[in-house]
């Protein structure tokens, strides 16, 4: 018998795309027209990144500002004071596996350890992730902490990246939430949309909205080249479903530290009809103070933001500290 051809024409599904994922540093290197031989391997936190995010690098450039993302280099290995393995000291607000109860009235779900890509700057980048995988039992236990906190009305999906999760986990995830009588919101924070926009199906929509919980979810992007148009068709599709979309930033040196490329990516994103929310300050985690803009420059570039936008499309500049109520505003 002779094998039916496969269907090239046919798109491939999220999940072939992801496990397409280029893991090795020296492939990436050379689909971008880069040597190999500046790969470097650290296997505590390998490379991972989804080949339709490599095909919007600019070829030849070791300063893409979407490559120096995710690209492992020597300053990595670097000891720097100051940075450490948990500089939120998420520990003592992870009361039971799986779940942070940090600021008053929400609390953040890791339900997968997992990420669609691995960011070099990953404040959870050392994160206990197998220490905190409850199993069937632990999420009930989870679950149960939540429902005896009327005070608290909002679950945050977080992790890793929770839309790495198949439908399945996610659909029987939201319906025990929705079944706790104080939860009104429902809020994913995720970088699938992104890095792969496949990830948006009808399937994955109906999940989100199929409760009686009002949905958010916060994008995570850094610089406008990261946004192309199967982005804008994958955003398209979340904000027709009535789904809030907001987006977060982290300030990196080298890759967004500009007014320009600031300026650029709001603007981007309202043209999806997304609105800027947090202009993060680096989590000072060990490996990552390559990419720190100190303080001063900061504030600089979000006033020089303020003098070119209307203020809807200026983030608020932020940053996280241990054992704080909330976010730490930067401007006063």
């Amino acid at each position: 018998m002779i094998a039916e051809p496969i269907d090239q024409t046919q798109p491939k599904s999220w999940q072939m795309l992801l496990a397409q994922a280029v893991t090795d540093p020296a492939e990436l290197l050379r689909l971008v027209d880069l040597d190999p031989k500046l790969a470097l391997h650290i296997p505590q936190f390998p490379l991972r990144v989804p080949r339709d995010f490599i095909n919007r690098m600019t070829k030849g450039d070791v300063t893409d500002p979407l490559l120096r993302q995710v690209l492992p280099i020597q300053a990595e290995l670097q000891d720097v004071p100051g940075f450490s393995s948990d500089p939120l000291n998420e520990r003592a607000v992870n009361p039971i596996p799986g779940l942070l109860h940090k600021y008053h009235g929400r609390v953040l779900l890791t339900p997968s350890g997992v990420c669609g890509v691995n960011c070099r700057y990953c404040f959870r980048r050392e994160f206990p992730y197998e220490e905190n995988n409850p199993g069937t039992i632990g999420w009930e236990k989870a679950l149960d902490y939540i429902q005896q906190d009327p005070t608290i009305s909002e679950v945050i999906l977080s992790g890793g990246d929770p839309l790495i999760l198949p439908d399945r986990r996610l659909q029987f995830l939201t319906r025990q939430i929705s079944a706790i009588s104080h939860i009104k919101t429902l809020r994913i924070h995720s970088r699938m949309p992104i890095v792969l926009p496949e990830r948006i199906t009808p399937e994955l929509v109906s999940c989100l909205t199929e409760s009686k919980l009002r949905c958010v979810v916060v994008l995570h992007t850094n610089h406008a080249q990261e946004i192309d148009e199967t982005v804008h068709v994958a955003i398209q599709k979340l904000r027709q479903a009535n789904i809030t979309v907001l987006n977060q930033s982290v300030l990196l040196r080298g890759i967004n530290d500009s007014v320009q490329a600031l300026v650029n990516l709001s603007e981007r994103l309202f043209d999806m009809g997304v609105l800027p929310y947090y202009l993060h300050l680096l989590d000072r985690v060990k490996g990552s103070a390559h990419f720190e803009v100190d303080e001063q420059k900061a504030k600089a570039l979000v006033f020089k933001m303020m003098e070119l936008l209307p203020g809807y499309l200026v983030p608020k500049l932020v940053r996280e500290e241990a054992g704080a109520t909330s976010k730490s505003p930067v401007l006063s």
